[in-house]
């Protein structure tokens, strides 16, 4: 298993950081896909969304941590480092 932080590309060509640990789950339900309202509110108006990022951690504490730190990046950083 494992956590990872991941970064999707959203419709509207926004940036949308999280955590989880399964990734092409958690994609799905970005996109609705699956159960109803399991995706985040901010990609539910922003959909299709598409994975541009994905970094695995060593355990949830460590992957919230990146998370935390991606976040502060400005865009032009994020588009970098997906890139």
């Amino acid at each position: 298993m494992g956590w990872f932080v991941y970064m999707v590309r959203c419709a509207d060509d926004s940036l949308y950081t999280g955590v989880t640990t399964d990734v092409p789950r958690r994609v799905a339900e970005h996109n609705g896909e699956g159960r109803p309202g399991l995706g985040a509110k901010y990609t539910k108006a922003r959909r299709p969304v598409t994975l541009v990022y994905q970094k695995r951690k060593k355990n949830r504490s460590y992957a919230q941590k990146e998370e935390a730190l991606l976040k502060t990046l400005s865009r032009a950083d994020k588009l970098k480092l997906v890139r």
